[in-house]
């Protein structure tokens, strides 16, 4: 299993919409290096459901479940999307600035890299961040 980070304006599509629907097409990613990852997703694989602009924070869990497919938004045929399921929320959102503050996660894409979509997470940083969140990894 791999694990990654997904990120949404919360005013686009946040947690509570994501907790209502159970299960949405991860759509509309634009950037090459970000929908590479969604081709890379595998079904049962793990995401941190992340709120990006003024948030800025892991809110839960969501899991992969179908893998990529073409995005029928994409007029050019180029991008894909995955379909995510709602797995489970943090119990408490762990912020940017948590994570930038924990010394074994300087590496982290999030950290390096905080502008990209969709992202892969380590196992290591997995089980960092679901305890600072209160879930069981």
């Amino acid at each position: 299993m791999a694990y990654w980070l997904v990120k949404s304006e919360p005013e686009t599509w946040s947690w509570a919409q994501q907790a209502k629907a159970g299960k949405t097409n991860w759509d509309g990613v634009r950037n090459h290096q970000a929908a590479g990852y969604l081709r890379a997703m595998k079904k049962g694989d793990l995401a941190f459901f992340y709120h990006s602009g003024d948030e800025k924070q892991v809110v839960g869990v969501v899991k992969v479940s179908k893998e990529h497919m073409p995005d029928p938004k994409d007029e050019t045929g180029k991008f894909v999307m995955v379909e995510m399921a709602m797995e489970k929320p943090a119990k408490a959102p762990v912020t940017l600035t948590a994570i930038k503050a924990e010394p074994k996660l300087a590496n982290m894409v999030l950290v390096k890299n905080s502008r990209l979509s969709v992202q892969p997470v380590t196992e290591a940083e997995w089980k960092i961040v679901c305890k600072m969140a209160g879930i069981a990894s």
